[in-house]
């Protein structure tokens, strides 16, 4: 208590000028996100906090501020880190130079596969990590019991975690279905976080929408239409808007952002690759798309700094006035979001920062979780008596599919790919090592004129799936992930082309994420001689076996209608 008192006095006396201040940015350009005014003036900051704002002060240290301007930490709303591929001390590494100084977690990847032991590694890691790291618990492991995981997550495994200090609450709640049907495990999950609860809902309208707000889900990060989150702005959810990989909501729902609406708006990722982040950036990119787009400066500085912030009960950080968190971006350039530098807890974000952090936690018990059996092309043949098909039909940069129906031949009682067509198989497998399922189904889209990709990627239970048009091309991609403990594979005419080795959980790489990025350009190149023209081939097949989202998936147990949550026969 006594050290306490003795740090506020020093900020208290620093604050009037009485003594220097532990570091002051001097002549910046002050971004106020409360009247939208920018001051040109000093920052002094006294340890982690802001101790004055203006100046003139004079500090201990000081760094020149001329040219730049400073604005709050930015807040990544929903992020699943293991979209990085890299560990959280190597994603940290990859996004706080972009000025993301706190990102909302949910490490459900992970959890599918490793269950609890996933959750402490990423507290773990949270408490070791430069950034603030918000770890929210899983609610949904596995998303739905139309999939086999490597692990359940019930109530009483998540009581421990209710009041865990580094969380914000429950982590995006998939089952829909659940929260309808009053299932008694989702209302008892629901108790533990009262209002406290990340949703997952998409093109949910109504009184379906209000049953789930009702609930205590607050938030979501699924609108894929301007209607869509409108409704749900109306009824008092807080809108993420999410620019990932795949699914790109930015454009869409740019027409929300205005000074008026940002206190109910929070940027969002969801699942970023570190090749997009290498080439693009992260969250700066997102806030130099909005202003360009046509978005008021204000307002879309508000939605990245200071919304999300009160919306998670983040009240200590947000804003640059006294008191609050000294977690500051200082760019070069305002609307194009130049980050020039970035202070986390008053501390200049750099390599030796990093350096500091000591020997991140040890992932290797996350070591060879790919525990299934080799498999033949003969385990990949759809045998029929009809020739009316499902087909998945995707959607490029989107999560959404479409439910299509194909009248397919039929081959000594067995329906073949039709590349001609661009309609390829998709199969998912088991590999946790529970029932040894596999499932087999068709997919439009991928543009494939010859061989497979697999992946150990396979959201959210992270089963391995394979798209291809050569089952023994895609017998071979997956036997080679078994061998390499998960990643990504390329297999074309009888070769392997090339292997993205993700060994931690068949999720996460060990290598830095510089390497990452490297890697997977270079596996993005080899799916090309596929004839697969997709931006990101590897991202768009891992989603296609969750069972959340509308319309058509496929998991380890079969082809889903999600409209009816219910499997159809291929």
């Amino acid at each position: 208590m006594r050290a306490e008192r003795n740090n506020l006095a020093e900020m208290i006396a620093q604050a009037q000028g009485k003594k220097p201040a532990s570091l002051v940015i001097r002549n910046v350009s002050i971004f106020n996100l409360i009247t939208g005014k920018i001051q040109r003036g000093d920052i002094a900051l006294c340890g982690d906090r802001i101790a004055g704002v203006g100046g003139p002060y004079r500090g201990e240290r000081e760094l020149d501020g001329t040219g730049l301007t400073a604005v709050p930490g930015f807040i990544d709303a929903h992020v699943h880190v293991e979209s990085s591929m890299v560990t959280p001390f190597e994603f940290e590494r990859c996004v706080l130079p972009h000025g993301v100084t706190t990102a909302i977690c949910d490490p459900h990847e992970l959890a599918n596969v490793a269950g609890t032991r996933a959750i402490d590694y990423f507290l773990e890691c949270a408490r070791r990590m430069c950034m603030d790291l918000r770890i929210q618990i899983c609610s949904c492991v596995p998303s739905t019991s139309l999939e086999t995981a490597g692990a359940v997550l019930g109530a009483e495994e998540l009581r421990r975690y209710a009041a865990e200090p580094l969380s914000c609450g429950l982590a995006e709640f998939m089952n829909v279905p659940g929260i309808l049907t009053e299932d008694p495990e989702v209302l008892a999950k629901l108790e533990l976080f009262r209002n406290r609860v990340d949703g997952h809902c998409p093109q949910l309208t109504g009184k379906a929408l209000d049953a789930c707000l009702a609930a205590g889900v607050r938030n979501c990060h699924e609108s894929h239409s301007l209607a869509e989150a409108e409704e749900k702005l109306a009824r008092g959810m807080q809108v993420l808007i999410r620019e990932g990989s795949v699914a790109r909501n930015l454009d869409a729902l740019l027409p929300l952002i205005t000074v008026g609406n940002s206190p109910f708006l929070c940027f969002c990722t969801d699942d970023r690759n570190p090749l997009d982040i290498a080439e693009t950036g992260h969250l700066d990119h997102l806030i130099a798309r909005a202003i360009s787009g046509g978005a008021d400066p204000l307002a879309v500085y508000r939605v990245a700094c200071w919304s999300p912030a009160v919306h998670f009960g983040l009240s200590d950080r947000g804003l640059i006035v006294p008191g609050r968190r000294a977690d500051l971006v200082l760019l070069s350039d305002l609307e194009r979001c130049q980050v020039a530098k970035v202070l986390k807890d008053g501390v200049v974000v750099d390599e030796q920062r990093f350096a500091a952090r000591g020997v991140p936690p040890d992932p290797s018990q996350f070591l060879n979780t790919i525990r299934c059996g080799e498999v033949s092309a003969e385990q990949f043949r759809v045998h029929s008596t009809r020739s009316r098909t499902p087909v998945i039909g995707i959607r490029p940069l989107s999560l959404l599919t479409d439910f299509l129906e194909r009248d397919l031949p039929l081959v000594e009682g067995c329906k073949p790919c039709l590349p001609q067509e661009d309609i390829a198989k998709i199969a998912v497998l088991e590999r946790h090592g529970r029932n040894g399922n596999i499932a087999v189904g068709f997919v439009k889209g991928f543009g494939m004129k010859s061989g497979a990709i697999a992946s150990s990627v396979g959201h959210d239970s992270h089963n391995l799936c394979t798209v291809g048009v050569s089952e023994e091309d895609m017998a071979l991609a997956v036997n080679a992930l078994r061998e390499t403990g998960g990643g990504f594979s390329v297999a074309v005419n009888g070769r392997v082309l090339d292997l993205l080795p993700l060994p931690v959980g068949g999720l996460l790489s060990c290598h830095d994420f510089e390497t990452v990025a490297e890697e997977l350009r270079r596996i993005h190149a080899a799916v090309k001689a596929t004839g697969c023209p997709l931006e990101t081939p590897f991202l768009q097949l891992a989603f296609l076996p969750l069972p959340v989202i509308p319309s058509l998936r496929i998991t380890d147990r079969g082809i889903v209608d999600v409209e009816k949550f219910a499997f159809v026969a291929p």
